[in-house]
């Protein structure tokens, strides 16, 4: 390691043992390291909440919050989450296994008494990783944000020409013959279809960088459904499909606390892929409220107390149905099934980031030949 990148390394020495840390802060700093220390878990916690560093030495055994626990607090932080930082064990010959604390996401340990040779080799090695995780993780935000602001610009000529070739089927700008008519509507059929994909995917890259904000209100689910199923039907009409809608009579009243918009994007794309999908029979978009709370009240009733009302939402169709090793992969990124109408993979990756986001679950149950239902359940607002 060079020592133009040892004074950039932080390390945070955390021990009970005012000696201890003495012989390691003289070690760490004669190789140009910048040592800050703790005496206690709580100190150094708030150390580095304040300010995160490079690299953490970490005693195991400590009066009041050991070692164990302050890997714990520190793996499950959500903000230190954001920046990766190694942690060092350091255990005497006699103490517990440190097998413990690896599993709680410590990286490496050493016992006591350090030797000066192997408390450098496993410092450098662990900064090593660091820096190779840094490197990674920079390229990755690099690469997110070109295609969030490359598919951003891209939408401008995409709308453009959306509006041209509308105003050019319109007969804006002079009567076209039957084979124009028919070449401009392919074309803006494209054009539309691309730029449903670039919007999906400045979507997807919105959830991955955190720069999504959804607004949340009631939302009344029923109203929303019926919207979607009338939005979509001239699709299911063009290929003689019927559409069909199952409320249980509850659902019809109730509420969820949801981003409406992002919800009509959700169901959008359930319903639309069932459609596209689907050659012969139905599309069924069933809704069903399940109350669960009333039941808690129950002493005869041993239910958990944390079991909450939901809802259900069912997107059935009568499709060739989906492959059981594909249904395994296909809420994932850029999966993409066999079908010949198979899209980019990014729908249902979209549609379970929003089902996410508004703390449900989604799932697939689908046998060939027999169709496939979309689940989506969502907690009903209290």
């Amino acid at each position: 390691m060079s020592s133009q990148s040892a004074r950039s390394d932080k390390i945070l020495v955390v021990d009970d043992s005012p000696d201890n840390v003495f012989l390691i802060k003289t070690i760490l700093e004669e190789e140009g390291y910048t040592i800050s220390t703790a005496e206690n878990g709580i100190s150094a916690l708030t150390q580095l909440q304040a300010s995160p560093c490079d690299l953490v030495l970490l005693d195991l055994m400590m009066p009041g919050m050991d070692g164990y626990e302050v890997t714990r607090r520190i793996r499950g932080d959500i903000k230190m989450q954001q920046q990766y930082i190694p942690i060092l064990l350091i255990t005497a010959h006699d103490a517990p296994n440190v097998a413990h604390g690896l599993d709680l996401g410590a990286d490496d340990f050493i016992r006591k008494p350090v030797t000066v040779d192997e408390l450098l080799a496993r410092v450098r090695s662990l900064l090593r990783l660091k820096h190779s995780i840094d490197e990674r993780d920079e390229i990755a935000r690099q690469r997110e944000d070109f295609v969030s602001r490359l598919t951003h610009d891209l939408r401008t000529p995409l709308v453009a020409a959306d509006r041209m070739l509308m105003l050019f089927g319109q007969g804006a700008l002079g009567t076209l013959s039957p084979q124009m008519q028919e070449v401009i509507t392919i074309m803006a059929r494209s054009n539309l279809n691309l730029l449903t994909m670039v919007n999906t995917l400045l979507e997807v890259y919105r959830f991955e960088a955190g720069r999504k904000t959804l607004a949340f209100q009631p939302v009344h689910l029923a109203k929303l459904l019926e919207e979607v199923a009338g939005e979509l039907a001239p699709l299911a009409q063009a290929k003689a499909l019927s559409m069909n809608l199952d409320f249980s009579k509850e659902s019809t009243t109730t509420t969820v606390m949801g981003d409406r918009l992002e919800l009509h994007r959700l169901f959008t794309n359930l319903v639309g892929n069932a459609i596209k999908f689907t050659e012969s029979g139905s599309v069924t978009i069933r809704l069903t409220a399940v109350f669960l709370s009333s039941k808690i009240r129950n002493p005869e009733l041993s239910l958990p107390s944390t079991i909450s009302d939901y809802i259900t939402i069912e997107v059935a169709d009568t499709g060739p149905g989906i492959l059981p090793e594909e249904q395994a992969i296909l809420f994932e990124r850029f999966r993409q099934g066999s079908h010949k109408s198979s899209g980019s993979g990014l729908g249902l990756y979209l549609s379970r980031r929003i089902v996410e986001a508004h703390h449900g679950t989604i799932i697939v149950n689908s046998e060939l030949g027999k169709g496939s239902i979309f689940i989506v359940s969502l907690p009903i607002k209290q």
